[in-house]
């Protein structure tokens, strides 16, 4: 039973652990994962016990020096609309004629918090803004930021900006996609590619050619963020080192290098293959070539087939060899509509004979086929190594005429606009806080007071845990397994370790014990004990019997312990001879009286005293310390109710 008790233990501190550990997962999905906020910004953060009725939206401000900050809670002030065209396109589809609308979000939305809303589908959309003041990549880090938010997830389109680069004939009125950008950065999806794009443009040192730079993949799963319909904070940190950071949600998704970790790399390779290089027409390119002094053995016969019949096989008994495998089935009938001039002769489909089903098989025997001992296919002559083998022929290496080494490629091109030109077939993609700036503290701070309270607005509005399994296993139906395993599990271990079990009468059977072992006083005494204890039990469980069987059932056990302790005397006395007297006499010598003399009738007075008295005797001896003697063992005799 402890060890049952120590299952039940750890099965309840499993489960224990596992609601535990998806409690703690939704109470970190609800904290604003914010990094190095500071007191002033703590200060201002909304209980998150509070419902979206209770947050108070308040426009945000930038905390130190920017180079460009939007909220659009004033409207599209300052934005320009594109009215040029795509290039190469019928002017009937590269108009830039989707339609931007400024939005309050259509789920978990605070008042007064609005967005620039993307509102057409399979349309080109364009708009730009100039920056409050141009960046200039010297020795200050860039950081990027904006809020995203499919509120129809996505099907195929992009929410990534551009950070045009500055130049004197800029003119945003007609931004398009052949505009120079310096950084794209931003999600983009279609079919099941879910990409995050970070691009820019690297400017050739020796030609002036700009050449696009794009980052490794993140090692991330980014399908959630797609998909959730919730609002996600995009950032990008650009640093004088060389380095840079991408993050979702103030969490770190991928990193590296400018100079490492693009494709293809920034600098060129030093050598490159000399296009004019031919290969031999004598080069020899094989490892291996057949022996050219092997000969086919004169015993090797190519005609020999892989398989043939199997000369052993003999036909089961009772195979039907005059009926065939299918007949035609009895109870089909030519369809009324039948026209046997167009659809030619009806004949009724075949069926399964009947008869074939209870033998071995049914039409004409066939033996089955073996693998030929003789076939041996087709000579070869075996391989050996090519003693002209000259490797596998590669163009030989020349310096680079086009090599260059820019060890700095973070100095890219000024930007001086922040422009968004998507094409999408889902509608209603949501963006709002834009800010660029150098100091990551100004973001952070920037993000609490924005990103942070739309967090926690929809952290306070999700619906609880049990409508959030039911919606995931209506999109998964196999969870509901997971479910009822889950429930299954604490109910059977409870019915498995706390269900009273059903007891059974134990009945311990004493054999008799070998003759040759030796009955101690100790021994004796325990006998005696557990006599007592079964009269003790014997008369609680006979309470409820009447006076008089009550009588009759102590009469009959006096007896029964009489007559086994006479017999213990008895054959005691006979494995001791002699010794037997001597107790006797010991015995009259002691005064011992014999209490049940008077009891025995006269006839039998005499006899009845010799036995009493050997039995007497034995006690004596026993108590003496001449109990180490061998005796008889005494078999323990349970008296039942009849």
């Amino acid at each position: 039973m402890h060890f049952q008790w120590d299952w039940l233990c750890l099965g309840v501190l499993i489960i224990s652990s596992v609601t535990a550990g998806m409690e703690s997962e939704e109470n970190l999905d609800a904290d604003v994962e914010v990094e190095n906020f500071d007191k002033q910004s703590q200060e201002a953060d909304v209980d998150r016990d509070k419902s979206s009725l209770e947050v108070v939206y308040q426009t945000p401000k930038p905390t130190g020096e920017v180079y460009f900050t939007e909220t659009f809670d004033e409207g599209m002030s300052g934005w320009v609309l594109s009215v040029t065209l795509k290039e190469d396109m019928d002017d009937n589809v590269a108009k830039y004629d989707g339609r931007w609308e400024v939005e309050e979000l259509k789920e978990n939305a605070m008042p007064g918090d609005k967005g620039l809303v993307l509102k057409s589908v399979a349309k080109y959309h364009a708009i730009s803004a100039m920056l409050t003041k141009t960046f200039v990549f010297d020795d200050k880090p860039l950081i990027v930021q904006y809020e995203v938010n499919f509120q129809k997830g996505i099907d195929c389109g992009g929410a990534y900006i551009k950070l045009l680069s500055s130049s004197n004939d800029l003119n945003l009125e007609y931004f398009f996609d052949k505009t120079p950008y310096t950084i794209m950065f931003g999600p983009d999806k279609c079919g099941e590619d879910y990409k995050l794009h970070f691009i820019f443009r690297h400017k050739n040192p020796k030609t002036g050619e700009y050449d696009e730079k794009h980052a490794e993949r993140p090692d991330v799963d980014l399908k959630k963020f797609y998909l959730d319909k919730k609002t996600h904070l995009y950032t990008l940190v650009l640093k004088p080192d060389d380095t840079f950071e991408i993050l979702i949600d103030q969490t770190v998704v991928s990193k590296g290098s400018l100079l490492e970790n693009m494709i293809p790399p920034v600098n060129p390779s030093k050598e490159i293959e000399d296009p004019t290089d031919k290969k031999p027409d004598d080069w020899d390119e094989r490892p291996k070539i057949p022996d050219p002094n092997a000969v086919k053995p004169d015993d090797w016969d190519e005609d020999e087939p892989a398989k043939i019949e199997d000369p052993d096989a003999v036909k089961p008994e009772g195979w039907l060899d005059d009926e065939p495998q299918y007949v035609p089935d009895p109870n089909a009938k030519k369809p009324k509509d039948w026209d046997e001039e167009m659809d030619g002769e009806w004949e009724a489909p075949q069926i399964p004979n009947a008869k074939c089903e209870t033998a071995p098989g049914c039409g004409e025997w066939v033996r089955p086929m073996k693998n030929n001992p003789k076939y041996k296919g087709k000579w070869r002559a075996p391989m050996i190594d090519n003693p002209n083998y000259q490797g596998i022929w590669s163009p030989r290496k020349i310096p680079n005429p086009d090599y260059f080494e820019d060890l700095h490629p973070f100095k890219m091109t000024a930007v001086s606009a922040i422009g968004l030109e998507l094409w999408s077939m889902t509608s209603d993609i949501y963006f709002d806080n834009f800010i660029i700036c150098s100091e990551k503290e100004v973001a952070d701070r920037w993000a609490a007071d924005s990103w942070g309270l739309k967090k926690l607005v929809a952290s306070a509005n999700e619906p609880g845990m049990f409508s959030q399994l039911v919606t995931a296993a209506e999109e998964h139906p196999w969870l509901w397994v997971l479910y009822i395993l889950t429930l299954a599990l604490p109910v059977g271990l409870t019915v498995l370790f706390c269900w009273p079990g059903k007891k059974s009468d134990e009945y311990i059977d004493f054999k008799k014990p070998d003759v040759s072992k030796q009955i101690t006083k100790g021994k004796l005494k325990e006998v005696t004990e557990d006599f007592e204890d079964d009269e003790l039990e014997e008369e609680k469980e006979n309470e409820d019997t009447d006076e008089d069987e009550r009588r009759e059932m102590e009469e009959t056990k006096r007896e029964l312990i009489k007559d086994n302790t006479e017999k213990m005397g008895r054959e005691a006395s006979v494995s001791e001879g002699e010794g037997g007297e001597d107790i006797y006499d010991d015995e009259e010598e002691n005064g011992v009286p014999d209490e049940e003399e008077n009891e025995v009738p006269d006839g039998s007075q005499e006899g009845d005293r010799s036995n009493k008295s050997d039995s007497e005797d034995e006690k004596k001896e026993a108590d003496e310390g001449m109990g180490d003697r061998p005796l008889k063992s005494v078999r323990k005799r349970r008296v039942r109710k009849d």
